[in-house]
């Protein structure tokens, strides 16, 4: 569905809160996850944002994507979580598993294993490097629209970008994961 269809939306019947929830309940969860690392409370953080979204759609102005909008309230929704004492108390981080496909199981095995650890380096990086490079590689966002989400000017996302990339390079050389051109 066309972000222009959602534009056009002032309130959400039940009907079309299901069509939204198919569209991107998978990435609120996937981005609510890489937020707090555990898989319960991504499920609980989805539910909330779009119980948020329910009731308040018609607050949505058209102004950014949809997409774009729904991963703020998840990022907001996210950090209030991480700021409760309950979460201080219970969090337990689940292992990360990736998928891949290669041409015999000793290679897809390889394969899942290098993304995997890639995934364990990328979680070890400070949360505001994680969350932007996250943000532009997996939800294929720009610039303009991570600022948006985060709160933050252009240009702090920018160095944050390149720290994070400087910071995962190096992480990866030292595991032995990127060997870097001589």
């Amino acid at each position: 569905m066309a972000d222009e269809h959602w534009r056009h939306l002032t309130g959400l019947d039940p009907h079309t809160l299901d069509q939204l929830m198919a569209e991107y309940g998978p990435t609120v969860w996937n981005y609510a996850f890489l937020i707090v690392k555990n898989r319960a409370m991504a499920d609980d953080i989805t539910q909330d944002v779009f119980l948020k979204v329910y009731r308040r759609f018609g607050e949505f102005r058209g102004e950014s994507s949809i997409k774009t909008w729904l991963l703020r309230i998840t990022r907001n929704i996210s950090m209030n979580y991480l700021r409760s004492a309950f979460f201080r108390r219970v969090l337990l981080v689940d292992r990360i598993r990736g998928g891949a496909s290669g041409a015999s199981a000793e290679e897809e095995f390889i394969d899942r294993e290098a993304a995997n650890e890639v995934w364990r380096q990328v979680f070890r990086l400070p949360a505001k490097y994680r969350e932007v490079l996250v943000l532009q590689a997996k939800y294929e966002l720009n610039v303009a629209e991570i600022a948006d989400i985060l709160d933050i000017p252009v240009g702090t996302v920018k160095s944050r970008l390149f720290a994070a990339r400087r910071r995962l390079s190096a992480m990866l050389s030292e595991e032995g994961l990127l060997h870097e051109a001589t």
